[in-house]
């Protein structure tokens, strides 16, 4: 059995969301590995003003996709963003708020904690 991955605090990667199902594997979790390019390791909690500065950019997240097994992203959902993404948003002014304790440590990659910090929600 794979080791469990650590969180941005250094705990264990908590659940992200089951409703929609998120997660490159579809787990549940931020979990992330080689085939994973994009590194949706982010757990974030998405706003309607994320979703249109994401739609902007070229990744409409609100549309379903069926062969992606993707239902589609309402405001208010959560789901494993990539890292990049966030960054961006964050730099933006546009960041979308963070599950600490569901986001992969690998985010650290991009983004340092206080920044995930000003953004967090509980879980």
């Amino acid at each position: 059995m794979m080791a469990k991955a650590k969180n941005v605090l250094g705990g264990e990667l908590q659940t992200c969301s089951t409703d929609p199902m998120t997660g490159f594997y579809r787990d549940g979790c931020c979990n992330t590995g080689g085939q994973d390019t994009g590194l949706h390791v982010v757990c974030s909690q998405v706003t309607a003003e994320f979703l249109e500065f994401s739609r902007q950019r070229g990744n409409d997240l609100t549309t379903p996709n069926p062969m992606f097994d993707f239902p589609g992203l309402q405001p208010g959902d959560r789901w494993c963003l990539c890292a990049a993404r966030w960054k961006e948003a964050f730099d933006a002014g546009m960041a979308p708020a963070v599950v600490l304790e569901s986001t992969h440590i690998s985010a650290l990659e991009f983004a340092n904690l206080d920044e995930l910090k000003q953004h967090a929600v509980d879980a």
